[in-house]
């Protein structure tokens, strides 16, 4: 439960919410037929994998459909869901606090509305941006108002897809168990796409007493007194920085392969209604010179990132850096090697360098990840657009699901739905942060919805035949 449930505004809010739901009719009637699953019991129609924001988001959307015999699932206790609270070691969030948030299109569940009911509506104005604590529990609420049904401290192990159903084997208090749904999302988030992006030479012998990368969880507690080495320009290297030195650190030591950082976020430039909507109809052509741009570019740190640790004598920035080698040091710490063999020394290494796009380190995969389409398999750029990051990149349908390198030999992959930055490339920056995230649920149900409809058309065609309410009974014209 939130910090903020009591507050005496919340109970107005979601009060004028019940009122907005009845008034639009959600969540819809239920109309699926159902299935029954391998063992011959109901499975649910979608089973959602992450509580965070786009698992509560897609969960949202879903049940607005009238698909409401779903599923979510989260390893991670409840309040915890997600890296809010957790690995984002930021101080508030990057995007602006104007951005509606899960809002699906109703007013009372922006996270305007949830801030003005917990803390008053004067207290807008002087908000600068959006807390990571705020966040989470405005995430939370939603899951509680929409009465959205998540279970808490379920690890998914294995997925394993068929042709009429996607079976997956989990793990929870009470040991290891197997089921089944018709459709799978994954919710994973950013961690979900293939896991922390290594550079190469950092020696694996440095976790986890030595090293950590950025999504890891750190004892910065034990970092007091310490010399720290950071890798990487992009906003977790400089916050990480900052909670290092935040928590006692001597020293910190930020390494950066560029001379000049980023001066402008493109991705700032590009979060608006027509990329998010008309990025999926984009030629792949199209789609790939623009990957291509904003991987070249990249984006900066935010400015408030960077003025968290520039007050700090501890603090340390070396550009035109690149980290070369990083091994346990002969004396203890990490033994560093720089640029054109330059050598230093460190008591704990910080890797700061993002998440990988790489199907075959998806653990849930592993017994078909070889069979997903990638975009490497589906489109080849120009000479001078080759980029390997953006081939590894799933080439995914409409719906968010996987598709088969070879049809016959994978069936059932576009029951997987990938809800995460995965399916960037395919449809767009849609679901892999704040600003996409209503319109990258509202696309992905009513894609799932499109399909369970063409699974069930004979049993609801077989419904519509039955459906016998006499509209003129009572008139002159009843005729039955």
């Amino acid at each position: 439960m939130d910090r903020q449930d009591r507050a005496p505004g919340l109970a107005a809010l979601e009060a004028e919410l019940a009122r907005d739901l009845q008034r639009l009719t959600l969540p819809a009637s239920a109309w699926p037929a159902g299935r029954a699953g391998p063992d011959g019991a109901p499975m649910p129609d979608v089973l959602v994998i992450g509580a965070g924001m786009y698992g509560v988001a897609a969960a949202a959307a879903l049940t607005f459909k009238g698909i409401r015999d779903i599923a979510v699932l989260d390893r991670a206790p409840e309040g915890l869901e997600g890296p809010w609270v957790t690995t984002a070691r930021m101080r508030t969030l990057r995007s602006p606090k104007h951005l509606p948030g899960i809002d699906l299109g109703i007013p009372s569940l922006t996270f305007r509305a949830w801030f003005e009911a917990v803390r008053g509506a004067e207290a807008w104005d002087p908000l600068y941006k959006i807390l990571n604590a705020d966040w989470q529990d405005y995430i939370g609420w939603v899951r509680r108002a929409l009465r959205l049904p998540v279970t808490n401290g379920v690890e998914v192990l294995s997925v394993h897809p068929a042709a009429d159903h996607v079976g997956v084997t989990l793990r929870d208090a009470a040991g290891t168990r197997r089921v089944a749904a018709r459709r799978l999302v994954m919710a994973s988030g950013r961690a979900g796409t293939g896991g922390p992006s290594l550079p190469p030479g950092v020696d694996p012998a440095l976790f986890p007493a030595l090293a950590a990368h950025s999504n890891d969880s750190i004892d910065f507690a034990a970092l007091r007194g310490k010399a720290v080495a950071v890798i990487g320009a992009g906003p977790s290297s400089w916050d990480n920085a900052a909670a290092a030195l935040e928590a006692g650190a001597a020293r910190v030591d930020l390494y950066i392969r560029r001379r000049v950082l980023p001066q402008v976020n493109k991705g700032r430039g590009s979060a608006n209604q027509g990329f998010f909507e008309g990025w999926p109809s984009l030629p792949p052509a199209e789609k790939w010179r623009l990957l291509a741009y904003m991987h070249d570019v990249q984006s900066p740190p935010p400015h408030e990132s960077i003025f968290r640790v520039l007050d700090k004598p501890g603090f340390h920035i070396h550009l035109g850096t690149p980290l070369r080698a990083a091994a346990p040091g002969q004396g203890g710490g990490v033994a560093l090697t720089l640029g054109e063999g330059v050598v230093a020394a460190a008591d704990f290494l910080i890797l700061g360098t993002g998440f990988s796009i790489d199907m075959a380190r998806i653990a849930e995969f592993a017994s078909f990840a070889g069979e997903i389409a990638l975009w490497s398999d589906r489109y080849t750029p120009p000479p001078g657009l080759e980029r390997a990051e953006i081939g590894r990149f799933p080439w995914l349908d409409a719906g968010f699901g996987l598709t088969a390198k070879h049809p016959d030999r994978a069936p059932g992959l576009s029951r997987i739905h990938l809800f995460n930055h995965a399916a960037m490339a395919s449809l767009g920056a849609i679901a892999s942060d704040v600003p996409g995230v209503s319109i990258g649920a509202g696309r992905l149900a009513r894609q799932i919805a499109a399909a369970i409809f063409a699974e069930d058309i004979d049993t609801l065609r077989a419904r519509l035949e039955a459906f016998d309410e006499p509209e003129l009974k009572g008139t002159p014209f009843f005729a039955l």
